[in-house]
């Protein structure tokens, strides 16, 4: 049991770690602001530092990981384009990301929640997923 939900939790993180990236890299060619895109490019970075880590504890249960939901992924695609195409400002993206942060703490703690069994390694890496986006969201407060 310990193995499965330790494996399931690390896809989940696994696909949280795309998921931001991905986001970021929708919306940081629009940025206005150099702070504004140097929060966003310093997230990204400790995103996938840490989607390294995920991926090499996966190889040790020989799994590929997960990508994103691809209806998630679309949906969030689509919103990001037209808010974009409506206002593309700093305040806007600032509201996308904040968005997808509050998603993503939500299901990450959720997930922490379903997989008890889960080992302390991968309980470790997915609050450590958490409190960056915990922390993005606080950042980038000053441009809402």
């Amino acid at each position: 049991m310990i193995e499965k939900d330790t494996v399931k939790l690390l896809r989940e993180c696994d696909a949280g770690v795309r998921m931001g990236v991905s986001s970021i890299n929708d919306v940081v060619g629009h940025v206005k602001s150099e702070s504004l895109k140097k929060y966003l490019n310093d997230c990204k970075a400790e995103h996938e530092q840490l989607g390294d880590e995920i991926r090499t504890l996966l190889d040790k249960y020989h799994d590929d990981g997960k990508a994103p939901n691809p209806i998630a992924k679309g949906m969030s695609w689509m919103k990001t384009g037209v808010k974009l195409a409506v206002d593309e400002s700093d305040g806007t993206i600032a509201d996308l990301m904040t968005d997808g942060c509050n998603m993503g703490v939500k299901s990450l703690n959720r997930y922490l929640n379903e997989y008890k069994a889960a080992d302390e390694v991968s309980k470790d890496v997915a609050k450590r997923l958490i409190n960056l986006e915990e922390r993005l969201a606080i950042d980038i407060r000053d441009y809402l």
